[in-house]
Formats: structure tokens, sequence, C-alpha cells
């Protein structure tokens, strides 16, 4: 199984990794930063390259690896399923009589995250936590589903109808919570211990395979941080990738509703720098 870097450390974009097998357009790689779709977040985008790491030692004066160095694919799709799959698509155009071939297993490569992708989603990421949190504390009403993109976001709640002074108010309390500059971390817990300790209407635990025994956890702090003693605003099981403090989300405007069953809302939203706004 691809080792999932980003679990870890959700800020890196430049990683080393090694081909563990190649098959069609897709590569399993050994370990990754790259996100692959899930949680109602996209997978990242960018580019593999091989790395320059041969020694020079053959006849010629180089290996093959070394003479193949710094050749590029483009990363368009990355998928989790049995492992991480990343597809594959030549930087170069390449005729069909003479396809660039796929880097072999056993070679080592270096993968780049498009950054404005990952940071957008990111941001998107921890604004709809944020809201998430807000309507079950102000509304009861309990998140369903939720979807991002690079330029905008929805969440669908458990509510029978939000009204316009509603979403005024949810976009005002939103944007007072980025401001507040609160801590994002991210822990990994026992789900047995997340069980009994953490509130499931807001994490949701209960909705993950039995499979699942640890828990990434993210967390939304108290404006003060740790050291205020102050409970979290939010704490969520989560793999995607977030922000660092809230206001690294930015302003976000509540952008409309709609209603999707008898007692389900959809909430769009999507960052005011996205919308030409200041």
């Amino acid at each position: 199984m691809t080792e999932q870097l980003y679990l870890a450390d959700d800020a890196m974009t430049t990683f080393e990794a090694t081909v563990e097998r190649a098959l069609d357009d897709r590569v399993v790689l050994d370990r990754t930063h790259f996100y692959p779709t899930g949680g109602g977040q996209p997978h990242d985008t960018g580019t593999l390259r091989v790395a320059a790491s041969a020694t020079n030692d053959g006849a010629d004066g180089q290996t093959a690896e070394a003479a193949d160095a710094g050749r590029r694919w483009r990363v368009v799709d990355v998928q989790k399923t049995d492992t991480i799959y990343h597809t594959l698509e030549p930087v170069e155009a390449a005729s069909a009589d003479d396809p660039v071939p796929l880097p072999e297993p056993g070679t080592a490569v270096i993968g780049e995250i498009a950054v404005d992708r990952r940071r957008a989603h990111s941001r998107y990421h921890t604004a709809q936590h944020l809201l998430s949190a807000l309507l079950v504390d102000e509304f009861d009403a309990s998140t369903t589903g939720n979807q991002l993109y690079d330029d905008h976001a929805h969440l669908d709640a458990a509510y029978d109808r939000f009204e316009a002074s509603d979403l005024d108010r949810i976009e005002t309390r939103l944007n007072e919570l980025i401001d507040e500059d609160r801590p994002v971390e991210r822990y990994t817990m026992e789900r047995a211990a997340a069980e009994e300790t953490l509130d499931t209407d807001r994490t949701r635990i209960d909705l993950l395979p039995d499979s699942i025994t640890e828990l990434r956890i993210v967390e939304i702090g108290s404006p003060g941080g740790a050291d205020d003693g102050a409970e979290p605003y939010d704490r969520t099981a989560c793999a995607g990738t977030h922000v660092a403090t809230t206001t690294d989300i930015g302003r976000v405007v509540v952008t409309g509703r709609e209603t999707k069953g008898s007692d389900e809302e959809r909430v769009r939203f999507a960052l005011a720098d996205h919308l030409g706004e200041a």
C-alpha cells in the first residue's frame, strides 16, 4: 500500500518516491503527497519526473536512468482503491507510433503538486469544516454531504429551509470565526477513544467502515490556541488537506441555497477572491 504522506504533512508539495508498478497509463508509487479523490475533495494534479539520482557508470559516461533524468509526465488523476493510482500523460506530445513509456518499476521519481489547486482545495476544505460546525451549533443542522472544487464549494445539511436572513447570518458568523485566527491541527486517534470522547454529530465516525481503527482528526482550535484552556471549536475525522490557521482561508461569501429534499438544504459558498471581490 502506498504510504500516504499527505496525512502527516499536507503542506508539502514536492517529494521523492520510487515507482512500484506501471500499468497502462497509471503508476503506483511507494509513497505520495498527491491527494486522491475522496471525502468531497478532488484529486491533486501536478507533474512526475525521473530523478537525476543515478551515477555515471556506463560506457558512454551515464546510465540509462541518468539519460532519462528529467523526463516528465503530467499527473492528471489520482484515485485510491486497493492502493493509490496516479494517471499520467506525457508532457511532450507523442505520436501513436512512438508513445512515451511510463517510468519503469524501481525508477526514482520526483513529484511536484500543482500548488494553486492544492491551496484552493485546502482553503475550501477548512472553510467547510467551520461551516459544518457552525450549522450544528446554531441551527442543529448536521452535514450530510459536501463537494469542493478549486473555485467554489457546496455543503448539504439536514435542515428544513434556510431563509435569506439565515444565509446572511451564516456568512457573517463564518467570517468572524475565520478572522479569529484559530489554529488548525491534525493528529491521529484510536477509533474507540474517538467514539467515546468526540461528538459523533460532528465527526460522523459512524459512517466510516469498521475496518478503520485509527482516525486522522482535524481540529480547529480556540482563538488563543491550546494554551488558553478553551475547548476546540471543532474536531472532525478527515483525511483531506487543510490550511494552518483559519485566516489562511480568506473571506468567504455564501452565494446561495437550494432545496435538496423535504428535510435537506444545500448551501453554496465561494472564496471572495475567486469571485473577484477584495
